[in-house]
């Protein structure tokens, strides 16, 4: 057999995303030390050309191609969007702060990964989706430890490894369980032969396969590994992490769920809802007495994922599914943000303290106005983009009749308020060790400002997003 021409042109954006690493690869051999950041520059603009073929997708009929296992549908090109968008910023911050003479391959490994991120979220076969969550991790456990003379980043490296290792050996598990039982690898065709499969053996599939996407959201008791790795990673590489990779966990996760197991009398839905509440409690309470932003962020990243998971527990509402993706890009703007002014100061100051933050707001204005814009918006106040998302995410849970989770949802908020408010306390409240200005590079105020704009916008006037979160909810079901 072979694919249809047409398949070809429907993975359009992939192969634009397999030019562009070569192409930067290519580049990087051939540039000479000290001008390494144009394979980023060059990096930065394929992936925004990269997002016209994708925006022309989203008016296509949904289908698969290459014989099934692959989606072309609303739901995955929203994640092509997510993806390309956070890498093209991680990028741009990236320029005139990474300090490596492995600049170009940096480059490279982000845009070889956003391919495998975007192949996470489209895939609709156990054999293809697991290539592709084993080729991000691979990619990833480099990326995290890509500062070779860093301890800390070493230790990320191998911890983020052998944390993943045992993951993705765990979901494989799962995935060979589920296989056996139904004896198709094809998610669509799983649904159907999963319907006479014994119970017991199909929810310990199916708690396998989630211990591995739970590795992948940061979800609890898989979280261990992400504190440690966002504070040894480079920062750029953590912001990387924190939304891109988390967003394509999450697409991967609502794919299998929502084609496969659910019409298989598997009920998950309470499970889900438990360790979303566990989730979200924990991450804030551990939030609470961090001093290093990464530390912080990450536990923050953790809650948030906790919040995520309301919008899957209560997909069978209207507000379930577009509540997840309003969510994830809101988020994704804000967190993207705030690990930025993070790539800031700790290239300019040599810290990631939070006391060291004190009196930014004068030698840094923007940045730091720009920063309690993204600490407000992940508390959840309005008019910012986390605002909008946890709207939608606990209308949710209330019109699905999950009322306690909303309200351990609400909690977790306010609880989030106290460590996130002493971000903005120390910049406006505290006084400046000095008074001289930060530089700030141009490309990364330009991410900045399209972080903070990102963030302001979805806020303020959210109907374009969320016209395109339910347009992008068309998950194509067989």
């Amino acid at each position: 057999m072979t694919p249809a021409p047409s398949d070809l042109w429907a993975i359009g954006p992939e192969l634009w995303l397999l030019g562009l690493g070569l192409l930067v690869l290519l580049l990087d051999l051939g540039l000479p030390p000290g001008r390494k950041a144009w394979a980023g520059g060059v990096a930065a603009g394929g992936l925004l050309l990269a997002l016209l073929p994708i925006a022309a997708m989203l008016d296509w009929p949904p289908r698969t191609v290459f014989f099934g296992t692959y989606a072309v549908d609303g739901f995955a090109v929203f994640f092509k969007i997510v993806t390309v968008v956070a890498t093209a910023l991680v990028i741009l911050a990236s320029l005139e702060t990474l300090q490596s003479r492995f600049e170009g391959e940096f480059y490279a490994l982000l845009v070889f990964t956003a391919l495998g991120l975007v192949l996470m979220a489209a895939s609709t076969d156990l054999i293809l989706l697991a290539l592709a969550i084993e080729y991000v991790s691979l990619t990833s456990y480099v990326l995290a430890g890509f500062l070779k003379a860093s301890p800390k980043s070493n230790e990320a490296g191998i911890k983020y490894f052998l944390f993943g290792a045992a993951a993705s050996a765990v979901m494989l598990f799962g995935f060979s369980i589920v296989y056996g039982l139904s004896g198709s690898t094809n998610l669509y065709d799983i649904a159907g032969r999963l319907r006479t499969a014994p119970l017991p053996a199909l929810y310990l599939g199916v708690a396998l396969m989630l211990a591995g996407f739970g590795f992948k959201i940061s979800m609890v008791p898989f979280h261990q590994w992400t504190p440690d790795v966002y504070e040894g990673a480079p920062t750029p590489v953590a912001a990387f992490l924190s939304v891109a990779s988390k967003a394509a966990g999450f697409a991967a996760l609502v794919r299998v769920l929502l084609l496969a197991v659910d019409p298989a009398r598997v009920d998950w839905v309470l499970l889900l809802s438990l360790l979303a509440a566990v989730t979200m409690t924990l991450g804030n309470l551990l939030a609470l007495p961090q001093r290093n932003i990464k530390r912080m962020l990450a536990y923050s990243s953790i809650s948030h994922a906790g919040f995520i998971l309301i919008a899957v527990a209560a997909f069978r509402g209207h507000f379930g599914t577009p509540g997840l993706l309003v969510y994830l890009l809101g988020y994704t703007f804000t967190q993207l943000g705030a690990f930025f002014v993070a790539v800031l100061i700790g290239a300019r100051l040599r810290t990631d303290e939070i006391p060291d933050y004190a009196g930014l707001a004068r030698r840094a204005p923007v940045s730091s106005f720009l920063m309690a814009v993204f600490m407000l918006s992940l508390t959840g106040i309005p008019p910012t983009a986390v605002f909008v998302g946890k709207f939608y995410v606990l209308a949710a849970a209330i019109e699905t009749g999950l009322l306690w989770l909303a309200v351990v949802g609400v909690v977790n908020s306010v609880i989030s308020l106290f460590y996130y408010v002493g971000v903005i306390r120390a910049m406006y409240v505290l006084p400046a060790p000095s008074e001289a200005p930060i530089p700030e590079p141009p490309a990364l105020q330009v991410a900045l400002g399209l972080a903070g704009l990102g963030t302001l916008l979805i806020g303020l006037y959210p109907q374009p997003l969320i016209d395109l979160a339910r347009n992008a909810t068309l998950l194509l079901r067989l």
